[in-house]
């Protein structure tokens, strides 16, 4: 699978049942929408869903927003009959719930295709399978489950999300040795802009590409908190600047701000600019 380069800073859940909901998600800053037929729709609405996002789906508008649908687990009644459908959507991913080893995506890929696989990463078997998974070669990004898999811990809640640590960081060596993207789980209190905040930054600096959403109100914390900052770009600038001047002069380390600067950092530096240009891409596309 293709490593994926664009940005996945905000993954909207959006109920594939709810036409008020679809049609609201067209206009929202979002880099990816995932379109929910599992847990955000309940059993009597199963089949509906599946004709209510085939007819969104069908009548467009979400730009340039990565498109996702979450199956319900091949496991269920519902699971094939909702591959089958979301496959005839033409989505730019799948997602199956409660991956727990490669085999589940391939029963998954045997249904769909070449149609690109999502993995939901939510159990404490799928954690210690997370670098076979992350191998299947129709993955192209892991969702973690955060509240499944705590559940499954018996974890007491913590703003560190000290108890999940280990999950999470298994997930992250995968995801980063087989050059898949993966984004964090979400944040439940959707009005507490400040608890949500500390957790986006936590997953930044642990490495994850962005984090999946309950709420529209949670889109701007995590677009900012995923993207660059002024400084963070600035000092790329610099770095890039710094390091061509030494190499032109036949030398191979530069100092920027006190700091060695070397070709790894430079490497890092470039692709902080590209991820940059990429967002300022999205944004406008978004804003026609």
């Amino acid at each position: 699978m293709t490593k994926l380069s664009r940005p996945l800073r905000s993954v909207l859940y959006i109920p594939g049942s709810k036409p008020r909901a679809l049609d609201k998600a067209r206009g929202l800053a979002c880099d990816a929408i995932i379109f929910d037929l599992e847990d955000a729709v309940s059993p009597d609405e199963k089949e509906s869903a599946r004709e209510t996002l085939a007819g969104a789906l069908t009548e467009g508008g979400y730009g340039p927003r990565m498109k996702v649908i979450r199956i319900n687990g091949l496991d269920t009644e519902w699971g094939r009959d909702d591959a089958l459908a979301a496959a005839k959507m033409q989505p730019d991913a799948i997602l199956l719930p409660k991956v727990g080893n490669p085999g589940d995506l391939e029963s998954l890929a045997e249904i769909v295709g070449d149609v690109p696989l999502w993995a939901m990463m939510e159990t404490p078997g799928a954690m210690l399978n997370a670098a076979a998974i992350a191998a299947h070669h129709s993955l192209q990004c892991m969702v973690m489950g955060t509240n499944d898999l705590a559940k499954d811990l018996q974890t007491r809640f913590r703003q560190d999300r000290l108890p999940l640590i280990t999950g999470l960081g298994l997930c992250l060596l995968a995801a980063k040795a087989h050059e898949c993207a993966i984004v964090d789980g979400v944040y439940n209190a959707f009005k507490d802009d400040e608890g949500l905040r500390a957790e986006c930054d936590q997953g930044r600096d642990m490495g994850f590409d962005g984090k999946t959403l309950i709420h529209p109100a949670q889109l701007e914390v995590a677009n900012a908190a995923f993207s660059p900052s002024e400084a963070e770009v600035d000092l790329a600038r610099r770095q890039i600047e710094a390091y061509d001047a030494v190499i032109a002069s036949g030398q191979s380390v530069a100092v920027v701000d006190g700091k060695i600067v070397e070709n790894l950092h430079v490497a890092t530096a470039r692709e902080t600019l590209a991820k940059m240009e990429a967002i300022e891409a999205l944004n406008a596309e978004n804003a026609q």
